[in-house]
């Protein structure tokens, strides 16, 4: 694994810096804690055919697919919310799909775009990562140097067109005294996932060990916290297993492309 600078260098660089070492093949790791004060965005690209049906898909499912930027075929530069940036190698890790079967995970995906791909950017919740540390509550895969643990749920997303599958949710520990100020901080941010979909039994939504998530690392947690579960972007692979589309370039889990958005622009007075 290669990295380019300790935690708290990482969260003050920039968004272009951290792009630009990732390019470079400095950066191969999940991107929590880099560029703190930015937007992350998980990366979901189809082929022209499929895009529509995608597009309905978000809409209908805005908490695991909050859209930031949906990029026309032939582009691979998301101008609005990362100018210069390339989705084919700004990423650490990538994840290409073929039939809803994992087929590569390589570092640049160059050889394997097409001309015909609609990109959409997710909100990650990575984002709200940072505003969470401000508010005094741990998050503790990143302090712990892990991936942030991921799940898959017993719920369904509401299906359109060819998509169809179950929600994925990313999980934090909580110290119990901190839950509400988790739940009122990252509600303010509905562009990243914003408020909680779950608080509590695990096996309520489904999952029977926590030891074992299907994407990241196992959970570190300590005593006095309480399982809190945010919806998760990378529900949309998830669903690519399920409705096995022919083609799909995705983001390794955990290594998101760093925006130049800021936290800032996106909190709103409340969650609506």
């Amino acid at each position: 694994m290669l990295t380019v600078a300790t935690a708290p260098l990482k969260a003050e660089m920039s968004p272009q810096a951290v792009r630009l070492a990732i390019r470079a093949g400095e950066i191969d790791e999940p991107t929590s804690g880099y560029a703190t004060a930015h937007v992350q965005a998980n990366l979901v690209a189809l082929p022209r055919a499929g895009a529509d049906d995608f597009l309905l898909f978000c809409q209908r499912n805005p908490k695991p697919c909050p859209l930031l930027d949906v990029i026309a075929p032939g582009s691979y530069e998301p101008v609005k919310v990362a100018p210069g940036a390339d989705l084919r190698t700004d990423i650490p890790r990538y994840r290409v799909y073929r039939d809803g079967a994992v087929v590569a995970e390589p570092a640049d995906v160059t050889d394997a775009w097409r001309d015909d791909l609609v990109s959409f950017l997710l909100g990650c919740s990575y984002t709200f990562e940072g505003p969470l540390l401000a508010a005094g509550v741990p998050v503790r895969h990143l302090t712990g140097g892990r991936n942030v643990p991921m799940y898959r749920t017993n719920q369904q997303c509401t299906p359109a067109g060819a998509f169809h599958g179950p929600l994925v949710v990313s999980f934090r520990s909580i110290p119990a005294a901190r839950v509400e100020t988790a739940i009122a901080v990252t509600g303010r941010l509905p562009a990243v996932h914003g408020a909680p979909v779950h608080v509590g039994d695990p096996a309520a939504i489904g999952i029977t060990d926590l030891g074992q998530p299907e994407w990241g690392d196992p959970p570190l947690i300590e005593p006095g916290d309480v399982p809190v579960f945010w919806a998760c972007g990378v529900t949309p692979q998830a669903v690519a297993m399920a409705s096995k589309p022919d083609f799909m370039i995705t983001h390794a889990p955990g290594h998101m492309l760093v925006t130049d958005l800021t936290v800032a622009s996106l909190v709103t007075s409340r969650e609506p």
